[in-house]
């Protein structure tokens, strides 16, 4: 048997716009609808409210990002996550005594 397509929401538009932009628009509808994870809590309970404005149901934070799906973090609030990271990775005493080494360098040449 003939394995039959799915078509999803964009089945409401029938034969009309071609193939292709019916395919990308599915795409993009599927991707707005679905849950999204919360830049703030971490959790996939975010939903699309309307273009670019988004809501997440556990924090209640309400926010704005992309139109269709929610990007990336700010810049900032990576490097932050960053520097957290790395404080918290340097346990070791060689990393420490590496550390030490480097702010008397810095010292000096001031």
């Amino acid at each position: 048997m003939v394995k039959r397509a799915t078509y999803g929401s964009v089945r409401r538009l029938g034969s009309r716009y071609g193939r292709t932009v019916r395919f990308k628009l599915g795409k993009i509808e599927a991707e707005q609808r679905k849950k999204h994870k919360c830049p703030y809590c971490n959790y996939i309970k975010v939903r699309r409210v309307s273009a670019g404005i988004w809501h997440c149901k556990k924090c209640k934070s309400t926010f704005t990002n992309k139109a269709y799906t929610v990007g990336k973090i700010s810049p900032i609030r990576q490097v932050v996550e960053e520097e957290t990271k790395i404080k918290t990775r340097k346990t070791s005493k060689k990393e420490v005594k590496e550390e030490k080494a480097e702010e008397k360098k810095k010292g000096q040449r001031k």
